[in-house]
């Protein structure tokens, strides 16, 4: 299996990754609006996309201190592929593309039954109220909100979370 690094999905790279599965990041219903990754790491099978997990800058706030985090979202395995764990090493590698970055911190928003997923992967969750920005201002954030340290002289902190952006 190939790792492949682009820049955002173009409209093939979706549809062979989400195959003719309806909805499969779960966001029927969901409110809130989210951005476009700028950044993919993916898995290539045979020449077809069969993983990927979208990278993004951007810039939160904390108690009052504002600094730039890396946000990963968009992950996701092709049905005929899933029970392989490729999740695992799809996330791995983007969280090394993001450790490269320099950045402090890797956050992302995911739905409760993905929570143990991240966990394990060493995420651990936001506790405090999340707000994200929204065409009409900030919103609470619905999902659950988990970070990562990229080095090991930090840790998050605790406060009131703002992402001066559309989630991602």
């Amino acid at each position: 299996m190939e790792v492949v690094d682009f820049g955002p999905l173009t409209d093939e790279e979706r549809a062979e990754l989400e195959g003719d599965e309806f909805d499969p990041f779960d966001g029927a219903g969901m409110t809130l609006q989210y951005r476009a990754k700028e950044r993919h790491v993916a898995l290539r099978d045979e020449g077809r996309l069969v993983a990927s997990a979208g990278l993004t800058r951007t810039e939160v706030e904390v108690a009052g201190r504002r600094f730039a985090v890396v946000g990963l979202g968009g992950v996701i395995v092709n049905a005929d592929h899933r029970g392989r764990g490729l999740a695992r090493r799809i996330v791995e590698e983007a969280l090394n593309r993001a450790r490269a970055t320099g950045t402090a911190f890797v956050i992302l928003f995911c739905h409760p039954d993905r929570v143990g997923l991240y966990e394990r992967l060493g995420f651990a969750t936001i506790t405090s109220p999340v707000s994200v920005q929204q065409p009409n201002g900030f919103e609470s954030m619905t999902q659950r909100t988990m970070w990562q340290a990229l080095r090991h002289d930090v840790s998050w902190p605790p406060g009131h979370v703002t992402i001066h952006d559309l989630p991602f």
